[in-house]
């Protein structure tokens, strides 16, 4: 008998301190993780509102919205949500979807006066016994300038109170603002395309003009070299007019460059000298597509082709540290520093200097103000643009 106490004592003094143990570990991750009740609802309306935002910031549709609805409905704190267009119900979540047809008038209404609205049980009839909806919030999601194409609608199992309502409101702007941020990406990528589509059509009819003149003359005389050039030429333009692609590396860039140089060699003979200065680290960087070559067409256009005798070109592109240094520089005629406002290049009425208001938009565009086009010059003097392009940059994909 004396002999099963002392097991019994035993095995609770061993339950006593596997107790004390998984009290100590989770004591102890407690303090590594999120210590406090205000920390940890922080977390979760933070990790709730991302789950919100990631659909939302690639724009509002019914796949968007489907995905979007049930963290919004855990922000607004809902029996149920729904996201309209003013049509139709985009999207459900929770309770509410039998009153689709009455919730999809209501947003009709608040998108017509740009204003909230709050339902009760009167104005969401029901012939089912068993319906729980008794009220609900249309809020529209409005971005920063006021305009809204949707709504949010928080649906209620009770009369909605202020606290529903204020949470409904701050979350239909907050939404309103991510697809907001959704059109002006959009809106981004269709400039940035529009500015290469312009880029190639500036660029295009001069040196097309002069690429097929220079190879005609090589046709009789020396057929072999015609045939390269026609080749270069070939390759040239399927990479100045790929479909795909906002971005390239300095490597495809000086690739396409270096034909292009080499039919201008043939149009001008020996009055064409180039001088590179590549490092090869920095031949990965990735920058906008067609942002080199309109310089480089600049030089030989615009600053060696009305110069007498022979004008050298030389392109350099160095490591900097966490930048690559590139700059383009002729020993031409120049240009008259007035065509420059606030820094910035502007392209003169007789079509000169075309694409550098291009390029350097480009740049601002995607790495920031800091990073558009430099340019020295001055009548007789040659002209060197230089550019700043970050090794890394998380919107780069070339």
């Amino acid at each position: 008998m004396a002999g099963r106490i002392e097991t019994g004592v035993a095995v609770v003094a061993v339950l006593a301190a596997l107790a004390a143990a998984v009290a100590a570990v989770v004591r102890l991750r407690a303090r590594r993780g999120i210590a406090t009740a205000m920390q940890r609802a922080t977390y979760d309306v933070l990790h709730t509102a991302g789950l919100a935002a990631d659909p939302l910031r690639t724009g509002l549709t019914p796949a968007t919205a489907a995905k979007a609805a049930r963290p919004l409905r855990r922000l607004v704190g809902s029996a149920g949500l729904t996201i309209s267009d003013g049509a139709t119900c985009l999207a459900f979540d929770g309770l509410g979807g039998h009153h689709s047809s009455s919730l999809t008038a209501a947003a009709q209404r608040a998108l017509h006066t740009h204003r909230s609205i709050v339902l009760n049980a009167r104005d969401l009839p029901c012939d089912r016994v068993d319906c729980a909806v008794r009220g609900a919030v249309v809020a529209p999601l409005s971005g920063p300038d006021g305009r809204a194409a949707a709504v949010l609608i928080a649906v209620a199992d009770d009369h909605p109170a202020p606290g529903l309502v204020q949470a409904t409101l701050e979350a239909a702007r907050w939404a309103g603002s991510q697809i907001a941020l959704a059109e002006l990406d959009s809106s981004r990528e269709r400039l940035a395309r529009a500015e290469v589509r312009a880029l190639r059509a500036q660029i295009s009819p001069h040196f097309i003009y002069n690429a097929l003149t220079a190879i005609g003359s090589f046709v009789r005389t020396d057929p072999e070299r015609a045939r390269e050039l026609i080749l270069e030429f070939a390759e040239f333009t399927r990479y100045s007019f790929r479909a795909h692609g906002e971005f390239t590396t300095l490597a495809e860039e000086l690739r396409s460059i270096d034909r292009y140089l080499t039919i201008e060699r043939a149009r001008f003979g020996d009055r064409l000298q180039v001088r590179l200065q590549i490092a090869p680290e920095v031949l990965p960087v990735g920058l906008p597509f067609l942002c080199l070559q309109p310089l480089v067409e600049n030089a030989v256009r615009h600053g060696l082709s009305r110069k007498p005798g022979v004008g050298m070109v030389s392109i350099e592109a160095r490591d900097a540290g966490a930048e690559c240094q590139i700059t383009v520089e002729d020993d031409g005629v120049g240009m008259d520093p007035s065509v420059f406002t606030a820094g910035r290049p502007s392209d003169s009425d007789d079509g000169q200097h075309v694409g550098l208001t291009n390029v350097d938009e480009r740049l601002r565009s995607v790495f920031g103000d800091h990073f558009g086009l430099v340019v020295e010059t001055a009548p007789g003097a040659g002209t060197k643009v230089s550019m700043r392009v970050p090794k890394f940059h998380p919107e780069v994909r070339a």
